[in-house]
C-alpha cells in the first residue's frame, strides 16, 4: 500500500502556515497531511515536535521539510513510522553535521545579510530580507503576511548536530529553487545528489510550496505512492 499520511515540517523565519495552500491539494488527492509547529529552540526540541506529531498518526508516514526543516527530518526522520523523506529547498546535513557546516563551503544567499538578533538568544528575518531574499515571487501582501509570522530561530540551531542522517537509509526526494536566495541553489543541487534524491528544478524562490503549491504538492503525492507502507 502506498503511504497515505503526510507530515509537513516548517523551517525558520516561518511557521506551520507555510503549508496551508499545499495541504488542501494533498487532501484533495485522498492524503491525510498535518503540520508540525516547531518551537525553533534547537535541533531536539524541533525533533520532539516531529515525533509527537508522528507518533499521533496511524502507520507509515512520509515526512516532508522545508529549509530548516530539512535538518530536523534528517534527524527525526529515523522515527519507525517514517518510510521516506522530501526536501523542499531545506536543510540535508550529513551524520554528525550541523546546519551551519552543510552549507559553510558555499558563498552566502543575499538573505544571510538580513538575518538579524531577536532578543537574547534569536534571529530573525528583516521585512526587506522576507519580501526581497525569502519570498520574492509573491505577490507583496502575502509577503508581508509571511513577515508578520515568522518564526525566529535559537542561534544555536545553526551549529546543533545531526546524529544519524536519516537520508542514508530512507529513500528521498529532493525539490530544488532555482531562484533561492536564502539557501544557494549550488548546495540544494549538490545535496540532492549526494542523497541519491529524485529531485525535480523549480523556477521559484525559497518558498515554492508558497509560490507553486500545485506543484509541489504534486510532487509530494507522487513520492507518496512510490514508497511501500
Amino acid at each position: 500500500m502506498a503511504i497515505k499520511t503526510i507530515v509537513l515540517v516548517h523551517g525558520a523565519f516561518a511557521d506551520g502556515s507555510c503549508w496551508a495552500k499545499v495541504i488542501p491539494l494533498l487532501t484533495k488527492r485522498g492524503l491525510k497531511a498535518v503540520a508540525v509547529q516547531n518551537p525553533l529552540s534547537s535541533l531536539a526540541d524541533d525533533v520532539t515536535a516531529t515525533h509527537r506529531v508522528i507518533g499521533m498518526q496511524e502507520g507509515p508516514v512520509l515526512l516532508v521539510g522545508h529549509s530548516w526543516g530539512g535538518a530536523v527530518i534528517t534527524e527525526a526522520g529515523n522515527h519507525a513510522q517514517v518510510k521516506a523523506l522530501v526536501y523542499i529547498a531545506a536543510g540535508a546535513p550529513d551524520s554528525g553535521q550541523s546546519f551551519g557546516e552543510w552549507w559553510k563551503d558555499y558563498p552566502p544567499a543575499p538573505a544571510a545579510a538580513e538575518i538579524k538578533p531577536y532578543g537574547e538568544g534569536y534571529v530573525a528575518l528583516t521585512p526587506e530580507g522576507v519580501r526581497k531574499h525569502f519570498v520574492q515571487d509573491l505577490p507583496a501582501e502575502e509577503a508581508d503576511i509571511v513577515y508578520a509570522t515568522q518564526g525566529p530561530l535559537a542561534a544555536r540551531c545553526f551549529s546543533d548536530k545531526v546524529s544519524v542522517a536519516a537520508w542514508r537509509s530512507k529513500r528521498s526526494w529532493y525539490i530544488v529553487a532555482a531562484h533561492d536566495e536564502t539557501i544557494p541553489p549550488a548546495v540544494e543541487r549538490d545535496s540532492a545528489d549526494r542523497m541519491g534524491a529524485e529531485t525535480m528544478v523549480l523556477q521559484s524562490s525559497h518558498v515554492p510550496m508558497l509560490s507553486q503549491p500545485e506543484t509541489v504538492a504534486e510532487f509530494i503525492a507522487s513520492a507518496a505512492t512510490k514508497v511501500a507502507g
